[in-house]
């Protein structure tokens, strides 16, 4: 493993547990028990939020910048507000934080951590998705993108939001945008927060969060809920609601990343596929 792996890999964060074998036999019924990698990532995808033992972490040294660098962001997000900062991109954020002693400018350290795992390749650590957005620094057109009255959230203007339109109108007001245009800046604070809870377990944190650049959520895709469900939205509860049952009649409607998928990535019946 080169890059990021050689850089990343460490005994120093490594927790001691890992996840036990499952003792369902009724788990692998429909799997075919002579494929072993299969059967470990299905296993990895039911229980995403274990840690395991092939699971790729970050060094101590990374770790820690991990956290300063984290917490930063969550100062900026302050600064601009939450909904400037779904639209921020990097040079941008690099200014401000030059320009308020509050968040204070980003170090060299905390620059080259996050241009390292931008540029290194995901599937060092599990992830398998695509990256459609290939630069550190691109942007979100603001004339581009149109904010979804109480909801907080932005959704680019032609087809995406004409999807969510729709699904509004076929399905009535007890569906909800949960989440919608998510710049780079926006989408490292979720997956760095989520590496951070993870104990600097990169593998972990990516089968809930795309990393940086992978997510279509930069380019179209958005989240979907039911309202009153609150943050349950984002779990397995979704896929029982009446929303979501309307939601997979509709013929026009696909969903990023399926049960079973490949990508490396949890089952998310709330992600609305917009592009292919």
């Amino acid at each position: 493993m080169k890059g990021v792996g050689a850089v990343l890999l460490s005994a120093g964060v490594v927790p001691d547990v890992f996840a036990e074998e499952d003792e369902d036999p009724g788990f692998w019924e429909n799997t075919d028990r002579d494929d072993r990698h299969i059967r470990d990532y299905l296993y990895k995808m039911r229980h995403f939020n274990d840690h395991h033992p092939d699971d790729v972490f970050l060094s101590q040294k990374d770790y820690d910048i991990l956290k300063t660098s984290q917490a930063r962001l969550k100062r900026l997000q302050r600064t601009v507000g939450h909904g400037n900062f779904y639209l921020l991109n990097f040079d941008e954020a690099l200014k401000i934080t030059r320009n308020y002693t509050r968040v204070g400018r980003f170090t060299d350290a905390e620059i080259n951590f996050l241009e390292k795992i931008f540029y290194e390749d995901s599937i060092q650590y599990g992830f398998w998705g695509e990256k459609p957005i290939k630069n550190l620094t691109d942007r979100v057109k603001r004339q581009s993108v149109v904010k979804i009255r109480h909801s907080g959230n932005y959704l680019y203007k032609g087809l995406p939001l004409e999807t969510y339109q729709k699904i509004r109108n076929d399905i009535g007001d007890q569906v909800v945008l949960t989440s919608g245009v998510r710049s780079v800046i926006k989408q490292f604070m979720l997956f760095l927060s989520k590496a951070r809870d993870s104990r600097g377990n990169l593998s972990m944190a990516s089968r809930s969060l795309a990393p940086p650049g992978y997510s279509y959520h930069g380019i179209g895709d958005f989240d979907v809920g039911q309202v009153g469900l609150g943050a349950d939205n984002f779990t397995e509860k979704f896929a029982d609601t009446d929303v979501f049952k309307k939601l997979k009649d509709l013929g026009y409607i696909q969903f990023r990343y399926q049960d079973g998928n490949f990508l490396g990535v949890r089952f998310e019946p709330w992600h609305i596929s917009v592009h292919t």
